[in-house]
């Protein structure tokens, strides 16, 4: 599905857009006025993370549940916890920050990356770790990917980077394209009003 069609949630639809139209995320720096999407603005990123803001609309998320999408490696930790009746600990710390179920939703299926098994990425990410070691310049995503929400997180901030870990899963919605989110995406929209 072409990005212009999926259901833009009002907190998104007030980003600066690049020049092809795609909504900036929150986090995403900007070099010579053009955004960097698969970078990560260390400041942008601290920031959300202290003052508990969605790293795709930049707005304030609410004490509780917090959304990420994960790739393949992380889609096969949880549902391998999930069948054995664990919880699943995400005890690895990733560069990867959270937002609102509603932004997460959206931007698993706008990015194109994200989206699709075979998309390929265009550029490596700053800061690969254990889970998304995967996402350098021609890798592809990956059968599986997921929005997966967490009771909350913790991060640290560092000279480098900002780290986050997820505790407590409380939603798994494993899919394989991304149009798969769609009446997800539209019920949320239409739940949330953001």
């Amino acid at each position: 599905m072409r990005f212009d069609r999926v259901p833009m949630p009002p907190a998104v639809a007030g980003r600066p857009r690049d020049t092809r139209g795609y909504p900036v995320p929150a986090i995403t720096p900007w070099t010579g006025g053009e955004p960097q999407f698969a970078r990560t603005d260390h400041g942008r990123s601290a920031d959300c993370a202290r003052q508990r803001r969605c790293s795709v609309c930049g707005r304030e998320m609410a004490p509780g549940p917090v959304w990420r999408v994960v790739g393949p490696a992380e889609c096969t930790a949880i549902e391998a916890a999930l069948a054995a009746g664990r919880p699943y600990r995400n005890l690895v710390p990733t560069p990867e920050a959270p937002g609102h179920r509603v932004c997460m939703l959206y931007a698993s299926m706008v990015c194109p990356y994200l989206a699709r098994p075979g998309a390929r990425r265009g550029l490596t990410a700053d800061t690969p770790d254990e889970l998304t070691g995967h996402v350098v310049r021609g890798a592809a995503r990956g059968a599986v990917g997921a929005v997966a929400g967490f009771g909350d997180y913790e991060y640290a901030v560092t000279g480098a980077q900002v780290l986050f870990r997820f505790l407590g899963l409380a939603e798994f919605l494993p899919y394989g394209l991304a149009d798969e989110q769609l009446a997800e995406l539209r019920a949320e929209i239409a739940r949330t009003g953001r």
